[in-house]
């Protein structure tokens, strides 16, 4: 695999991931639509997630409607890279960001996310979320216990 920082629709790109994160956060589902790709995959944060653009919207639209009350970026950085070769060639954006997310009980989140995405002809074809989930959710009050844990 090789990459180069070499992409000449970094700034293009860039502001087709803000202006999908902006969709995000003011829960516009068309404009979020609108800039995913047909055949859009997106993959995370667990290693075995993976959702298709109609999929992807209704989540959100799901979340929204039944979970958060808000969800807010700060501190979001992009930078672009090209994949030369490779089953990943291709230009991307990485986007991380401190995100803050309100439940609808009033309980807050705050966590790390990384989003790095692959566009196409204007449109993002692919993305790859991580983030830590047990964090969250240790924000939340769970606790985590070992189920082989017999003491």
């Amino acid at each position: 695999m090789g990459c180069s920082l070499e992409n000449n629709d970094s700034e293009k790109n860039i502001a087709l991931v803000e202006k999908y994160i902006e969709a995000v956060e003011n829960l516009d589902y068309n404009t979020m639509t609108s800039l995913l790709d047909e055949d859009y995959i997106g993959l995370g944060p667990s290693y075995t997630d993976s959702t298709g653009k109609g999929q992807a919207v209704a989540n959100w639209k799901y979340n929204v409607e039944n979970l958060y009350k808000k969800i807010e970026y700060k501190r979001v950085q992009n930078a672009t890279v090209q994949i030369k070769k490779g089953y990943n060639k291709g230009e991307w954006v990485s986007s991380w960001a401190e995100l803050a997310i309100t439940y609808k009980n009033n309980e807050t989140v705050v966590i790390w996310a990384n989003t790095v995405y692959r566009v196409e002809n204007n449109k993002i074809v692919k993305s790859l979320t991580f983030y830590n989930e047990a964090d969250a959710l240790q924000q939340l009050g769970y606790v985590f216990i070992n189920s082989n844990d017999t003491n």
